[in-house]
């Protein structure tokens, strides 16, 4: 095991253990001390229980589909939009407002503006796209950018083709940002994703599970939902880099 790999296992049993040290004193604090604070061991039996449901892979379906498949749009957008702001500027200039907005604006306005023209299926995917825009395109947008002009100067004289700047130039240049905006990016659209399904309460969703859970005082399954949450981003997240890493890598060699 590497050292940073120690370090982080060691970190992560130091937090589990602060958990279960303050959920044993509001045990011992207040007769209803379990309401307020779950243990390790309640939310990981409460979990267990949950996962031999068909309705608890059936809500992780349903809201990995519309969130991942907001992501997905989102960057294919934001990409597209990013080569057409490095070629023109007046498009830059004229998405630069529309990107300052969705990155000041909490994403609850948004939710709440978006219910009213969205039935709650499709709020997730739309809110979680959302999110994930600007930090795409200002990424893709930058490494466009950023790209050699030397380079592009040589391959303009000797009329090297389209496809081949693209894979040899522009690619190469431009992955790393792309990687770096996603890596951001993909932990925004699941907070946004489920936060638009808590509020607008998306029947057979991750959110409506939380929202049920908080209604209840069901603490055990509110810490059990979160750390499944958790555990999607984080698979998503690395699953989304290893593919990026392998093109970069194909681009590469």
């Amino acid at each position: 095991m590497k050292q940073n790999e120690r370090l982080r296992l060691w970190a992560i049993l130091f937090w589990i253990a602060v958990w279960q040290g303050g959920s044993l004193l509001l045990r011992v604090l207040y007769p209803h001390g379990a309401l307020l604070l779950a243990s390790p061991a309640d939310a990981l039996l409460r979990l267990l229980e949950l996962g031999i449901t068909a309705a608890f892979w059936r809500a992780i379906v349903w809201s990995a589909l519309r969130i991942f498949g907001g992501f997905l749009a989102a960057c294919v957008l934001a990409v597209f939009l990013a080569i057409l702001a490095s070629r023109r500027d007046w498009i830059r200039q004229l998405s630069a407002p529309l990107v300052s907005v969705i990155k000041t604006v909490p994403v609850a306005s948004f939710i709440i503006l978006a219910l009213v023209w969205l039935r709650g299926s499709q709020l997730s995917l739309f809110i979680s796209g959302l999110m994930v825009f600007p930090p795409v395109y200002l990424g893709v947008l930058e490494g466009l950018q950023q790209t050699d002009r030397d380079l592009l100067e040589m391959a303009e004289v000797y009329q090297v083709p389209a496809g081949r700047q693209l894979r040899y130039i522009y690619l190469p240049q431009t992955l790393p940002y792309f990687r770096s905006a996603v890596s951001v990016a993909l932990g925004l659209c699941w907070k946004a994703g489920i936060a638009a399904e808590v509020i607008g309460i998306c029947s057979g969703s991750i959110g409506e599970r939380l929202y049920t859970a908080k209604v209840y005082y069901q603490t055990p399954d509110l810490f059990a939902w979160t750390a499944v949450i958790v555990l999607i981003s984080v698979v998503f997240e690395r699953l989304f880099l290893a593919m990026t890493d392998a093109i970069a890598g194909k681009v590469g060699g």
